[in-house]
């Protein structure tokens, strides 16, 4: 077994016993030089060592080592990466944080020693029950991101809301994602976003890193724990949409706490998924996003130079004129002008608006969702498409 691998196989190891202490790793692994060192302890070294009552001490055993070796091999043969935090492909940016994991489980088509800092990161992060106020804004920001000078790599948690809206932006921009996971490399949470997973680490560039051994199951603590990882990966975190308490709040201010930009997007004063965003600019934690355009810029990512493109009318006109009657592409236009007037508006509230009958509504408003004119959920609300707007 080379060096190396017998380094990483120690930090597998290592990391399975003091995953949610990896100060601790740090400081033992500095005091004896390696982690194999770790492992070369005799019995009564360990007691001396950690003492007679630490919980952790009497896991350092050669079955853990051994255990250790057979995950290397197992994941190995199956495509994945690992980073200990000695390698020279491991995140700089997230090694700089002084609980940063031991190891990372890496699953991407992309060399490990290409993925992390040849391109600045931006973390998006927010709330699971977004608006559509925050999915407007989150498109917006991932838009803005993509047509800058310098187009980062988008670091997100995999989750519902906010964090997969920014991940298929930034696919759809043809920017890197990068996907932390709350449950081992074997896993995917939640479970609906696995094809999601899949598409996103077969795509170059990007990738879906966890420090959890496999097999690692949803906990809430596991939540807290990916969220260091996130904020460690990014040189700025921008909160879209967030409660005072949630996920989004915390890794915030973890990236507030490593010395990172952090960015929120102000809402509402009387809605509940702003009052996140609106504390942290107050608290002059967080710099207030008053135009996804600008955010390129304060992140030094060059400025915006965009061609003015046609309006909502035009555009749409433009596209259907050849393709149906006169007062078919009026009757799109219509609904396109009231869609971007009134954001969320549903099919039903739209016959009602015009006086159209609902099966010409849905027949309209799928067109216009075909040609990414507008955006429709699944309970029929609709706005505008974000690049057209």
């Amino acid at each position: 077994m080379s060096d190396k691998i017998s380094s990483r196989v120690s930090a597998i190891a290592l990391n399975a016993i003091f995953g949610n202490e990896p100060k601790f790793s740090h400081h033992l692994i500095d005091a004896l030089g390696s982690t194999e060192a770790v492992f070369a302890l005799s019995e009564q070294e360990r007691l001396e060592l950690f003492g007679p009552y630490n919980a952790h001490a009497s896991q350092i055993t050669p079955a853990a080592l051994e255990a250790a070796q057979q995950e290397y091999d197992r994941l190995s043969a199956q495509g994945c990466q690992f980073l200990d935090i000695f390698d020279e492909a491991y995140p700089e940016a997230l090694r700089e944080c002084p609980d940063a994991p031991l190891l990372l489980y890496v699953r991407s088509s992309t060399p490990a020693a290409e993925l992390f800092g040849r391109i600045p990161a931006v973390a998006i992060v927010g709330t699971r029950d977004q608006s559509l106020y925050g999915q407007e804004c989150c498109r917006r920001i991932v838009r803005a991101l993509a047509e800058a000078p310098i187009r980062p790599a988008v670091v997100s948690g995999l989750a519902l809301g906010v964090d997969i809206t920014a991940h298929a932006a930034a696919l759809e921009g043809g920017l890197p994602t990068i996907g932390v996971s709350p449950v081992g490399v074997d896993d995917v949470y939640p479970h609906r976003h696995a094809a999601f997973a899949a598409r996103m680490c077969s795509t170059p560039g990007c990738a879906l890193v966890t420090d959890y051994p496999p097999g690692t199951f949803p906990a809430a603590f596991n939540f807290l724990r990916r969220n260091r990882i996130i904020a460690g990966l990014a040189g700025a975190t921008v909160l879209v949409e967030s409660r005072i308490k949630g996920g989004g709040m915390i890794t915030a201010r973890l990236a507030y706490g490593y010395g990172r930009e952090v960015f929120a997007v102000p809402g509402r004063i009387d809605d509940v998924r702003s009052q996140g965003c609106n504390q942290l600019i107050r608290e002059q934690v967080a710099a207030p996003v008053t135009s996804p355009e600008v955010l390129p810029v304060a992140l030094g990512l060059g400025h915006l130079k965009r061609t003015r493109s046609a309006d909502l009318e035009t555009a749409v006109r433009q596209r259907f004129s050849d393709a149906l009657p006169p007062d078919k592409v009026e009757q799109l236009v219509r609904l396109a002008l009231l869609i971007r007037a009134r954001r969320g508006i549903q099919l039903d509230e739209i016959c009602r608006e015009t006086g159209i009958g609902f099966a010409d509504v849905a027949r309209a408003a799928g067109l216009l969702e075909e040609e990414r004119f507008i955006c429709m959920d699944l309970l029929q609300r609709c706005t505008i498409n974000v690049k057209i707007a």
